[in-house]
């Protein structure tokens, strides 16, 4: 326990540090524990040691998870829960059941079949559009070019709520790297913002991890998806 709420003090600190860097608040800040491979008792402590939102990666190991801790003392309060991860089109029907905010829609045909099974449900869908800003073959993700054609026409669906944008930026071991990815995002973010199209709302900049979300918040990022940092390496 001790060990989950130490690394955890230290990543809000680095969080604080960045945001003062860049002239914001830590108020201002989403933090999403990534907890993709980790055992239920570890997330359990991780909740208990405040942690708010919960980010998973496939929907069948979120929901034997989301089961377990679905059960809470009154007044504890549930985390929110992020699908991260690539979601497939047959499994959205069980992803909507448990997850909050999806971060990674990146095609017509997924975000058509979240409308169709959030209206079946009566529900409207909080999403993120996932850009492939690096332009990695091996990442998901919208070309940067294809963003505001593919809004325009998710924004006709009217069981979605468009809330932002959300990228994976190539692994290295220098922050630095990162930051012109970050950069284009924020930018690109700002530019779909000016365009006030209906539906849609650049609430949140999901970039950045635990290698380097201090730049990712310095560049502009609102939630960063953080796992070992908190929970150490996976194996």
């Amino acid at each position: 326990m001790e060990e989950i709420r130490d690394r955890l003090k230290l990543v809000k600190e680095k969080i604080n540090r960045a945001v003062e860097s860049s002239r914001r608040s830590a108020g201002e800040i989403e933090l999403v524990v990534v907890t993709k491979t980790v055992a239920v008792a570890r997330i359990r402590e991780a909740i208990e040691a405040g942690v708010r939102n919960i980010g998973e990666n496939r929907v069948q190991e979120a929901l034997a998870k989301h089961e377990e801790l679905s059960s809470r003392p009154p007044g504890a309060g549930l985390p929110r829960w992020h699908m991260i991860g690539h979601l497939q089109r047959n499994k959205v029907e069980r992803a909507l059941s448990i997850f909050d905010l999806i971060h990674s829609v990146d095609s017509l045909s997924l975000a058509e079949e979240i409308d169709k099974r959030a209206e079946a449900l009566g529900k409207r869908v909080d999403i993120l559009v996932e850009v492939n800003v690096s332009g990695e073959e091996s990442k998901f993700g919208l070309e940067r070019s294809k963003v505001n054609e593919f809004l325009v026409t998710i924004s006709k669906l009217k069981n979605l709520r468009i809330q932002g944008l959300m990228t994976m930026t190539p692994f290295t071991n220098d922050p630095e790297q990162s930051r012109p990815y970050f950069r284009k995002l924020r930018c690109l973010s700002e530019e779909i913002q000016s365009g006030r199209l209906n539906n849609i709302e650049m609430r949140y900049l999901s970039m950045g991890m635990s290698q380097d979300f201090e730049v990712a918040i310095e560049e502009g990022a609102n939630m960063v998806r953080i796992g070992s940092a908190i929970f150490g390496s996976r194996s």
